[in-house]
């Protein structure tokens, strides 16, 4: 059995983060959030009671609050729990998919394990920490993983189950059956999409969608179906696209190369920060060929006045020149009233963008002309920062990791099903980035 990982320091004092969601399988979790309030939704009372005794009984564990997917604890005969020392505790399900997947951790992680597929394969997966079981329910066994999402301020999450086939070769006719019907295009597309939540900046708060968005899509709506995880209200983050599809490809390589496992109903777990690097724009020779062709957001006697959630103006330099920052505090809304525009011949905006913290690793510059601005500057700015090029992918905060192997199983030839789907699910992601 793995070390256990050592107690983190307690977080700052401050007030909780109110309707955020995370992920399943691994989550920054909120304790006090939890332990104030009633378990998934459910009104207070006698329940609410049950469910907080229900809490303490399992030594300061609290229902993990930010699932996109999976057993629910408290709904379901399984589910997931945080433990107080920030690791998530997956309940062991009933036999033989529970201890399936305890042996395959067990498996992949034993210290003495020398073979070096299966230690490549640690790389994507969450860290595992052996099994823990609560000392008023010691019979109650939880598998204690890797929180994944915890190193995340604003993380947006996915889940997307692989492979052709959701159903392993053991299963019934009617197992089979009941799987097909719940996504008959999985041996088509070779993925489907479980739950995500995803951040949006503009008005703080999270959108989700359940299986049932999953099981919506079809081969025409799967791209955009996947791109709305991309999406942060105001933009597509291509960074994280692009550093996503690395990812994958990695776990793909790995596959390509090993013939000892067939895993079979499961996951890859997406997860990326939310917020954006602070960035700074600056507009530099803005240039217009009378009043005429002034933007709306251009006020009479050359001032600017601007009112956006993603970037505010934050000072005006010499020589029609303004800087904007993209800062933490997106929700807020500034305007900027200073002189903006000299004139010039050609009608033009050059756009320089520049990540302050790596001074030199991006820097781009876009012209816009006055004819495409449509009466608005900013959104345009948010265009050229938002769609960062491929070359800055490393740069891109995103986990993906491999979850849920209750259904792993010992094999001699390639998982081509997981191929399959890993394949399909790149070039899904690689049109959403080239378009």
């Amino acid at each position: 059995m793995a070390t256990e990982p050592p107690r983190p320091a307690p977080p700052a004092a401050g007030r909780p983060e109110g309707g955020r969601g995370r992920c399943a399988g691994g989550g920054r979790g909120e304790a006090e959030e939890a332990a104030a309030q009633p378990a998934f939704g459910a009104s207070p009372g006698p329940a609410a009671a049950a469910a907080g005794g229900r809490r303490r009984g399992l030594n300061g564990c609290v229902p993990l609050s930010h699932q996109v997917a999976g057993h629910m604890y408290g709904k379901d005969k399984g589910g997931i729990l945080q433990h107080p020392d920030g690791t998530v505790l997956k309940q062991l399900q009933p036999p033989p998919r529970g201890p399936r997947e305890q042996e395959f951790y067990n498996k992949v992680y034993d210290s003495d394990c020398c073979d070096s597929i299966l230690l490549e394969l640690r790389e994507y997966l969450p860290k595992y920490f052996g099994v823990w079981s609560p000392p008023t329910a010691p019979n109650d066994t939880y598998l204690k993983l890797e929180d994944v999402t915890r190193k995340f301020n604003k993380p947006c999450i996915m889940d997307v189950k692989i492979g052709q086939k959701s159903y392993d070769p053991y299963a019934s006719a009617e197992k089979i059956q009941q799987q097909v019907s719940k996504y008959p295009l999985m041996e088509e597309i070779g993925f489907l999409v479980l739950g995500m939540r995803v951040y949006h900046v503009s008005s703080d708060s999270y959108e989700t969608q359940n299986q049932h968005y999953g099981r919506s899509l079809t081969k025409e709506t799967v791209k955009d179906g996947i791109s709305k995880f991309f999406h942060n209200g105001y933009c597509l983050r291509k960074d994280v696209i692009a550093a996503s599809i690395q990812k994958i490809e990695k776990i793909l390589e790995w596959f390509e190369g090993q013939q000892q496992l067939n895993f079979y109903a499961s996951s890859l777990l997406f997860v990326y920060e939310g917020l954006c690097q602070a960035t700074t724009v600056r507009l530099s020779d803005v240039t217009l060929a009378d009043k005429r062709g002034v933007p709306k957001g251009l006020l009479s006697g050359g001032d600017i006045l601007e009112y956006n959630n993603n970037i505010h103006v934050i000072n005006s330099t010499e020589n029609g020149k303004i800087e904007a920052s993209v800062s933490k505090g997106l929700s807020k809304f500034y305007a900027l009233h200073k002189k903006a525009y000299s004139k010039r011949h050609h009608s033009q905006l050059s756009l320089k963008v520049e990540n302050l913290e790596q001074d030199n690793v991006w820097k781009s510059t876009t012209c816009i002309t006055q004819e495409h601005l449509n009466g608005n500057v900013i959104p345009h700015l948010e265009k050229v920062f938002c769609h960062m090029p491929t070359e800055i992918k490393e740069s891109a905060n995103v986990e993906v990791r491999m979850i849920d192997f209750a259904h792993v199983f010992p094999s001699n030839t390639k998982d081509e099903g997981y191929i399959y789907g890993l394949k399909n699910l790149i070039t899904v992601l690689q049109n959403i980035l080239d378009n």
